[in-house]
């Protein structure tokens, strides 16, 4: 994922971009299935994480109570996690209208089948069945995500395989738009004279390459064809021109990101469960010490295991599948043994693992403090993103705007 940062402003190589939708405290599944990778990700790479207030309308138009007071409680727990403000840009969606408009210009060239067949929109309307989601909020969430996504001119966005789909309309959005506003004459002429430019040899391996991605899908194929023109030493707005032609659309105004599928682990409840506020089955990551051992102590164990002396299998303990997220490889051997030869009873079990998650969570609530007791310095965080977010928002609208004829 490393890349050259300096070909042009428009091509930020190592740029993520991801947000949550506004609701409220967060679990250790959110840790682990987001943040955990959100902090690993801020080290190398120039991150945007944005709280998706406007997206927590899509379903909860007729609570904004909830959505307003989640807003806060949600960035404090990023902060607490480990999301560096010195390191990524922190804001709230709302706050930049600029996606607002950007979702409306992309409305102007989105086809309506692409979002009806988003596999989402079917699947949520058919299992949320206490809301009204026959709204054109809900309809167009993926396009306001998409506008989200492109305006930052994001390179990667972690996501679980279950979202890759979300990130191929947003490329589609991305290339279609592409292909109507960088197809000028001027810029085909220009392509002419690029690719003639290239030595024989260079040219005939990157035009093969090329090829194999866009008639097989060969994505190692893009990947060497891509490098070859970002060694090129070409101008920066020439290589948008070359990367379009790339893309086979055209001179790549918005870039087409990456589904970056990373090994997201899946934290299961306290009760086995898909860790959920509705199932009441959660550990918070502020919680207390006392909360995280009031929690894993009545956690359900081996049915078999009924008294101290009855041997069990760690395979149909939730306990267990906690044990092999937190705990290190001596711990796992103790709790497989004596669990298997009775050697140890469940209550044992249970308080080496409250032992080790509120060592884990103890600096989540260090640093949790911080904005707690002073919520002028998570104010200032607020504040810091929004400038930025906002200088890269209007950065990328001005070009939108002129391209689309409304720049005036």
């Amino acid at each position: 994922m490393e890349g050259n940062t300096s070909k042009s402003t428009y091509l930020p190589e190592t740029r993520v971009i991801s947000g949550m939708r506004a609701s409220g405290k967060l679990h250790l599944g959110h840790y682990f299935g987001a943040l955990q990778n959100w902090v690993k990700l801020q080290k190398d790479h120039q991150c945007f994480y944005f709280v998706a207030n406007w997206h927590g309308l899509t379903t909860h138009y007729q609570s904004p109570e909830v959505v307003e007071e989640s807003c806060m409680d949600m960035l404090i727990d990023w902060l607490a996690a480990g999301v560096d403000p010195q390191k990524s840009v922190i804001f709230i969606q709302s706050q930049i209208p600029q996606h607002a408009e950007l979702h409306l210009l992309l409305s102007m060239i989105t086809p309506l089948s692409w979002l009806e067949r988003t596999p989402s929109y079917k699947d949520q309307r058919e299992q949320i069945k206490d809301k009204d989601l026959s709204t054109y909020g809900f309809l167009g969430y993926p396009l306001l995500q998409s506008a989200d996504i492109l305006m930052y001119r994001s390179t990667w966005v972690p996501v679980g395989e279950d979202q890759a789909a979300h990130i191929e309309i947003t490329r589609e959005i991305a290339r279609r738009f592409n292909h109507i506003y960088g197809n000028d004459d001027k810029t085909k002429q220009r392509l002419d004279q690029l690719l003639k430019s290239m030595s024989g040899e260079e040219q005939k391996i990157f035009q093969a390459k090329r090829r194999s991605y866009l008639e097989q899908g060969d994505k190692s194929g893009y990947a060497d064809a891509r490098e070859i023109l970002l060694n090129g030493n070409y101008d920066p707005e020439d290589l948008l021109i070359l990367l379009g032609y790339l893309d086979a659309t055209g001179k790549v105004i918005l870039p087409l990101p990456q589904a970056l599928i990373g090994e997201f682990a899946k934290m299961p409840g306290t009760d086995g469960r898909k860790m959920s506020k509705s199932y009441g089955n959660t550990i918070l990551l502020r919680d207390s010490e006392d909360e995280i051992s009031k929690k894993i102590k009545v956690m359900p164990t081996d049915p078999a295991r009924v008294r101290r002396n009855d041997k069990g299998n760690p395979e149909k303990c939730p306990v267990w599948e906690w044990h092999k997220i937190y705990s290190d490889d001596d711990t796992r051997k103790w709790v497989d043994e004596g669990c298997r030869s009775a050697g140890i009873g469940c209550l044992d079990c249970k308080k080496r693992l409250s032992d080790r998650v509120c060592a884990e969570q103890k600096p989540f609530l260090q640093r949790a403090t911080v904005y707690q007791d002073d919520k002028a310095q998570l104010i200032n965080v607020l504040e810091d993103g929004r400038a930025k977010a906002t200088e890269e928002a209007e950065q990328t609208l001005k070009q939108v705007r002129a391209l689309m004829g409304v720049g005036i």
